[in-house]
């Protein structure tokens, strides 16, 4: 298991979008654990991406779902049980779900993770871009991996939240223009637990290797793999062309290592 905590790739500006973002994102999340169990489902199902509404755009029929709660039983004992959960065709709530289910996310670690990877990686790509060409990057980046999601998985009831999707683009976005750039990363070997510098390329790289072998093998169901892949190809394909008219970079482009052996 790997995890970088630092690059060595200074920026210039100041990443006020990837700061903003990583404070919604924490917001949002406060808000939703606030709710009580059953209220928290129904966002998730209204926010969150269910692929199977697409379908709903063009056949205007409601959805069925199940909300799992608790409730106590005639002998007084606690009980799982199942409350039905209508989903409307409603155009307006089924497209900004694709948006909003960005800002969503399943638990702490769910949430911590992401942002983890935003904080490291969001500021550089924010520099090369631009505050709002890096925004509506981000947007279309995550857009596009839940795009990919509902292509793999079209008739799903099961809700996609957060924003491992926008993430993945920024990752693929960043393998691509700094590939060569140093982070720092732990490595944990059984109870050993070390630290190295190693190529973005390397790291990234590593990472999306691990999501398309999860997606072969089904990995961990309920992950969806696929909005992580596409999300990453999306953002490796775009950044050139969005850096590109964002203009020239102004500092110096990171070069292959030097082999040490080599004679000068």
């Amino acid at each position: 298991m790997f995890l970088p905590f630092h690059d060595d790739n200074p920026t210039l500006r100041t990443p006020v979008v990837t700061y903003a973002i990583v404070a919604i994102n924490v917001l949002a999340f406060l808000m939703m654990i606030a709710l009580g169990p059953m209220e928290q489902q129904m966002l998730v199902y209204r926010r969150g991406f269910v692929p199977a509404r697409i379908g709903q755009l063009v056949e205007a029929r409601p959805i069925s779902v199940k909300l799992q709660g608790l409730a106590v039983n005639q002998f007084g004992q606690i009980v799982q049980v199942e409350q039905p959960y209508d989903l409307p065709p409603e155009p307006r709530q089924i497209l900004l779900s694709m948006l909003t289910c960005m800002f969503l996310h399943g638990g702490w670690l769910h949430l911590i993770g992401n942002m983890w990877f935003l904080w490291i990686f969001g500021n550089n790509v924010e520099d090369r871009l631009g505050h709002i060409p890096f925004l509506l990057f981000y947007l279309a980046g995550g857009l596009l991996a839940t795009l990919s999601h509902w292509f793999v998985e079209p008739s799903s009831t099961i809700p996609v939240v957060g924003a491992s999707g926008a993430i993945a683009a920024i990752l693929g976005a960043y393998a691509v223009t700094w590939p060569w750039a140093r982070v720092h990363t732990l490595v944990f070997l059984f109870i050993f637990i070390t630290v190295i510098d190693v190529p973005a390329l390397l790291v990234l790289g590593v990472w999306f290797a691990g999501q398309l072998l999860s997606s072969a093998q089904g990995q961990e169901a309920g992950v969806a793999w696929w909005a992580h892949i596409g999300g990453f190809v999306a953002g490796a394909l775009l950044m050139p062309i969005v850096a590109s008219v964002a203009g020239e970079d102004r500092r110096p482009r990171r070069q292959p290592p030097l082999d040490r052996d080599a004679d000068c």
